[in-house]
């Protein structure tokens, strides 16, 4: 039982920001408050009023307070968002939480939605997406290589920085091969490159997306397809890295052309090539670290941004050394 000397109140001043967008959906962003510091919340006017232990009240203000900024922004966000900032405030106080002032933030043309990085090492990787012409993006699944990479290349589009976005994949997947699938040669490789669409799909109308494939705006192929060419005035993305050869990574690497830019994205643990040694990506994450211009960024579990249990599977995973031999 907590001493009633240690209980405390506070007030926080809500006034400017969207109740609903502050309390959530039948008031879930509330609730997960009171699951993660055990303390009373109430949304009373143009204040939010925290009670409860004084140590459980202290380490919720700095939350909170972002929250509330968040919502005077109108700049979405959701239950899981919150436990992530109560992690950055944990481990590095009130600079862990990423300020919606964040010079990397994308407003898309047309919809109301605002990208933004949810963690550090989020924010490290599309700010040298917007400085390098070469980025690399190692980390496992759920960390936004491939979302916010697509991102920025939509941006860029938008922008008129680039004439078109090229998105590319290695047609390699655990235990199939193309000529298990149905279908002619472009429904084969469809199912492969089905992350890239649906990430289009989130960030632009459906009929945009469709007339920019139509017209060659946007391109989605298999790596295979970019043999022979040179890549200019476009933000290129190979998805999927890991399971590029060592010749296909080159051959993918030489057709950058003028004023393109080229993010790289992989996951080491996923290698599904016969033979591990033969990843490109592992391969230029050996030799390429020191090229000025191209720049390697890690991600973590720590940036993942999917359920909560895709954190703890990823540690899990790491813990068990019967699979290294394995990845």
């Amino acid at each position: 039982m907590a001493n009633s000397e240690t209980l405390v109140e506070h007030r926080l001043e809500t006034e400017g920001a969207d109740p609903l967008m502050l309390a959530g959906v039948n008031d879930c962003n509330v609730q997960e408050l009171v699951r993660l510091f055990g303390i009373r919340v109430v949304l009373r006017g143009d204040h939010l009023i925290l009670s409860g232990e004084l140590g459980a009240v202290e380490r919720s203000v700095p939350v909170v307070q972002h929250m509330i900024e968040l919502a005077r922004l109108r700049a979405p966000f959701d239950t899981p968002d919150i436990a992530r900032f109560t992690e950055g405030v944990d481990a590095l106080g009130s600079e862990g939480i990423i300020h919606p002032q964040d010079d990397n933030r994308i407003a898309l043309p047309g919809s109301r939605r605002v990208i933004v990085p949810k963690s550090g090492g989020q924010r490290s990787y599309m700010a040298s997406i917007f400085k390098n012409d070469v980025v690399i993006g190692i980390g496992p699944a759920g960390t936004g290589k491939t979302y916010l990479g697509v991102a920025c290349a939509v941006d860029a589009l938008y922008k008129k920085r680039v004439r078109r976005i090229i998105l590319a994949r290695p047609a390699v997947e655990a235990g199939e091969n193309l000529g298990f699938l149905p279908g002619d040669l472009q429904e084969k490789v469809d199912p492969y490159l089905r992350p890239l669409y649906d990430a289009l799909e989130d960030m632009m109308p459906q009929d945009r997306v469709r007339r920019a494939l139509e017209d060659s705006t946007i391109e989605i192929a298999p790596l295979a397809y970019m043999r022979g060419r040179t890549l200019s005035d476009a933000f290129v993305i190979l998805d999927e890295a890991q399971n590029a050869t060592r010749a296909q990574m080159k051959m993918f690497l030489t057709r950058l052309g003028m004023n393109s830019r080229v993010v790289i994205t992989g996951d080491k643990t996923q290698i599904d090539l016969p033979n591990r040694s033969d990843s490109g990506l592992l391969e230029v994450e050996a030799i390429l670290s020191d090229v000025d211009g191209i720049s390697l960024v890690y991600l973590d579990e720590k940036d993942v941004i999917r359920h909560r249990l895709v954190k703890d599977i990823i540690r899990a995973y790491e813990r068990d050394p019967s699979l290294d031999s394995e990845a």
